[in-house]
């Protein structure tokens, strides 16, 4: 009987161990992660301009420009300090236009598409009146699929907040965040 006790101590004394060893493994490690939504905006830099968004794409959708240019606006207004200004002097000057603006197929059932996908690219050109170093144009774009029994005008009213706080989100994020 003194063996089994002996075995079952020693077993038990296993099992603590281990349980100590991923107790104080879980206690002292740990997984830090974070987002930087937003770089630091520098103390000098007080104002904005956006300029009117045009559309230079070959299909062009009428109601895209002046959403994007109004709904840029308001992400400023509404997510930094900045106040918006019409003037030539503004410290970040916005400018830019949607470049490309087309339709493909992307799924196929049979013969037939199933699934379409509408294209967006927009060229940005961003410029920073107080430090030139900072100027810079690059491409953001952004799609959309959608059924193909859809028209063209049938996706775009159904997605058309989508597509519109896709590639604003997309024009803020290479402007204003570290990434």
């Amino acid at each position: 009987m003194a063996t089994q006790f002996k075995y079952n101590f020693s077993s038990s004394i296993k099992v603590l161990a281990v349980c100590l060893i991923i107790l104080v493994t879980c206690s002292y490690s740990t997984c830090k992660y974070g987002f930087k939504d937003t770089a630091p905006i520098p103390e000098e830099i007080k104002t904005f301009r956006v300029n009117y968004l045009t559309n230079k794409a070959q299909y062009v959708n009428p109601q895209l420009s002046p959403q994007l240019t109004e709904k840029l606006k308001q992400k400023i207004i509404n997510t930094t300090r900045l106040r918006q200004t019409n003037s030539d002097d503004a410290h970040y000057d916005i400018s830019g236009y949607v470049s490309q603006y087309y339709t493909s197929t992307t799924g196929i059932s049979g013969n037939n598409a199933s699934t379409n996908r509408l294209n967006i690219s927009f060229h940005l050109v961003f410029k920073n009146s107080l430090d030139e170093k900072k100027n810079f144009e690059t491409d953001v774009s952004t799609n959309i699929d959608y059924l193909a029994t859809l028209s063209l005008s049938q996706a775009e009213a159904a997605n058309n907040t989508k597509i519109i706080s896709n590639i604003i989100d997309a024009i803020f994020n290479k402007i204003f965040s570290n990434w």
